[in-house]
């Protein structure tokens, strides 16, 4: 087992990586008498559900469970809601904990319900996609979406234990897996180029599930996040770096229909546009944009705009994006792989043409 603290201002906690941890009381910071409310999907309860319930059983905890609807069309206040009635039905308080045992969707319904619920009550992340593994259950944003714009409600809310066991993953679609992969790039990217070039050699033994190799990147991807968010937790600076690829790929997901493609897939492709929009700007150099793109394909994932979106249906999506800043646009653009910048003076013509390039001809 590999531990990565996240050290923030007035508090710490702990993400521990390793195989089967879902059944080792001693990760839990729980004790006899406890209550826990633990919050899953129909997908994820028949595996692992009892396994965790057991698990805090063992500890002496009081147990109940919500079981919300699976997919990323249920990220909504009626899903939240669900959880508040849950909760006062069983007559839950402030010293209960609020576990998220799921992907990203999960995690950030019930890390909003945690920070909500009698105004915020522990919660701890148990994350069992890649994708949330290595991105989303670190750092506390927690969030339901709007018809309008994806994660427009929400709240930074830190978990107070991050449980990360490796062999969910063996459970995991294959499309999910590579979908977690586009976080993953985005890390190397963006902010360690020796993590981009290690990649490069072994993204093929991640999309085959190697453990080795899977436990070593989550917790490097884990490390990268920890160090950022510690910097600056509500993202008023370093931390909107990891949003690479997002204002893009939130605008497809909006447009297409949340679920449609994997937020993930998203990520890719709009990470492709920012390169490419890079490029534009002379900084990144085709042979970067190229090798982008092969480590993106290797791990099976979209690097053009989904057939149907035409350019021109970005920009409306992109502004009303909640990274907006005074009505102009915010991106992250990369100065050259492993190195990433935040740019609120992007030429809309660029940007454009930039969307264009990663659009398939028909």
């Amino acid at each position: 087992m590999q531990c990565v603290n996240v050290e923030l201002k007035e508090r710490r906690y702990p993400i521990y990586i390793g195989e089967h941890l879902l059944t080792d009381s001693s990760v839990y910071p729980l004790k006899s008498g406890d209550k826990v409310m633990i919050v899953t999907n129909e997908t994820i309860a028949p595996l692992y559900l009892e396994t965790v319930a057991n698990t805090l059983k063992r500890i002496g905890c009081q147990v109940d469970h919500v079981l919300l609807k699976d997919g990323e069309k249920y990220k909504t206040l009626d899903s939240l809601n669900q959880i508040f009635t849950a909760l006062l039905q069983q007559n839950h308080g402030r010293d209960t904990t609020l576990i998220a045992l799921g992907g990203g969707v999960i995690g950030d319904v019930a890390g909003y319900a945690a920070a909500s619920y009698q105004r915020g009550i522990k919660f701890i992340q148990i994350p069992t996609t890649l994708l949330s593994q290595v991105d989303s259950s670190v750092g506390g944003k927690t969030a339901v979406n709007h018809e309008l714009g994806k994660n427009m409600i929400g709240a930074f809310y830190q978990p107070i234990t991050v449980i990360i066991d490796t062999t969910t993953l063996n459970t995991l679609p294959k499309r999910e897996v590579n979908a977690g992969l586009a976080e993953v790039i985005k890390y190397g990217a963006i902010l360690d180029y020796p993590f981009f070039e290690w990649l490069e050699r072994h993204i093929d033994n991640l999309v085959a599930l190697n453990q080795q190799d899977l436990q070593y990147c989550i917790a490097r991807c884990c490390q990268i996040k920890a160090d950022v968010v510690a910097h600056d937790e509500t993202e008023k600076g370093e931390r909107a770096l990891l949003n690479l690829g997002h204002t893009f790929g939130h605008a497809i997901e909006t447009h297409l229909g949340y679920g449609n493609w994997l937020h993930g897939e998203a990520v890719a492709a709009g990470s492709m546009m920012a390169a490419a929009l890079s490029e534009k700007l002379g900084d990144l150099t085709h042979t970067d944009v190229a090798r982008l793109e092969k480590l993106f394909a290797r791990a099976n994932l979209p690097t053009f705009s989904p057939d149907g979106m035409q350019p021109e249906d970005y920009l409306p999506h992109m502004m009303r994006d909640k990274k907006v800043l005074a009505g102009k646009l915010r991106l992250v653009l990369l100065k050259t792989l492993g190195q990433a910048y935040v740019t609120t003076d992007s030429d809309p013509t660029l940007v454009l043409e930039a969307i264009r390039a990663c659009t398939q001809a028909d």
